[in-house]
């Protein structure tokens, strides 16, 4: 082989090497079907822990790969949450029509407010970022006569899927249905990062003063993948609404949109698992430490969340990633 044959397989074999699926990577999702045999009545939890799973992914995907810094990210959660809500409401409850239609609503949403939030970075960004997210809550808390305002969306009705499979007290449905839903936009997410796309993304994210130098449509970029992100919190929102046959204007709070980045900060940003374990080990604490004290729980995660900056400062994943290298290569030494 040629040095110029070489040189154009290279990427090619990155790529490859990248999308193989590691051993922990299996692990981890054959431990997501535990709940079923370990913990059955912790089922309901467990579909939360999904759908909050996929909203940090969706976070991850604009903030870890992209660096667009997002504090209003709820904004498309909710969007997606009411738009699910309110087509059941009006009698069409089947459920996965229902989450494509809330994914496009959420993309038309991502799609219109991404031209105003890709010209800005830093302190700016966050304050529009914020302010979209706060004009949102505000107009769903106005068009009470849409969303019920304060009191909620009442009257929303999840059909069976398929027809046949009901949605049960016990979470069975609820978990199975949100977990595949995690497992399918992994996928499409995880290809999407091990791409050229993907790497432009980083590059951008990284410098992109010079990915503009070497002819990369920074923008257009940033406008897809700000977007896709919208889409998938918008999926996640919709989960929500379906699995709880409840819509609130909590879906689009900025609380909301805090604990998803807290959540990320646990786990890892930039690793689309860091989200995952993020959201599992925030949930759990949460449960726990609700249980515990129904008043001051948000103490503990406070303090958790410290911990973990201080001595994972890249989160729970970078600091095993940083653990794991040091053993190789104390293992290289020694051979």
């Amino acid at each position: 082989m040629t040095q110029a044959n070489a040189l154009a397989a290279a990427p090619s074999r990155y790529f490859a090497a990248a999308s193989a699926w590691g051993a922990a990577e299996i692990v981890f999702w054959l431990a997501t079907l535990l709940p079923f045999v370990v913990t059955p009545d912790y089922l309901t939890l467990a579909s939360q822990i999904a759908i909050t799973a996929l909203f940090a992914l969706s976070l991850d995907l604009i903030l870890g790969y992209a660096g667009i810094v997002s504090i209003g990210h709820a904004a498309f959660f909710g969007v997606g949450a009411y738009t699910a809500g309110i087509v059941s409401k009006h009698g069409w409850g089947e459920p996965l029509t229902g989450l494509l239609l809330a994914a496009a609503v959420a993309a038309i949403v991502g799609y219109l407010t991404s031209f105003i939030v890709i010209r800005f970075r830093h302190l700016a960004l966050i304050m529009i970022t914020l302010g979209i997210g706060q004009l949102l809550a505000e107009a769903a808390n106005s068009a009470s006569w849409l969303t019920g305002g304060a009191d909620g969306l009442q009257g929303v009705k999840t059909w069976p899927l398929f027809g046949t499979i009901r949605f049960d007290l016990y979470g069975v449905t609820a978990y199975s249905y949100a977990l595949a839903a995690l497992f399918l936009v992994f996928l499409v997410a995880r290809r999407l990062t091990n791409s050229p796309f993907g790497l432009a993304l980083r590059g951008i994210r990284e410098n992109g003063i010079r990915m503009a130098a070497i002819g990369a449509p920074n923008r257009a970029h940033l406008r897809k993948i700000y977007v896709i992100g919208a889409t998938i919190a918008g999926i996640a929102g919709a989960l929500l609404t379906q699995t709880t046959e409840t819509v609130s204007l909590e879906t689009l709070s900025f609380q909301r949109s805090a604990d998803v980045l807290v959540i990320l900060i646990l786990g890892g940003v930039g690793r689309l698992y860091g989200g995952l374990v993020g959201a599992a080990i925030y949930m759990v604490a949460r449960d726990q430490f609700s249980g515990i004290n129904p008043q001051y729980w948000y103490f503990w995660i406070g303090m958790l969340l410290i911990l973990v900056v201080i001595f994972l400062p890249n989160g729970i994943l970078g600091g095993l990633a940083k653990l794991v290298k040091a053993g190789r290569r104390s293992d290289g030494g020694a051979a």
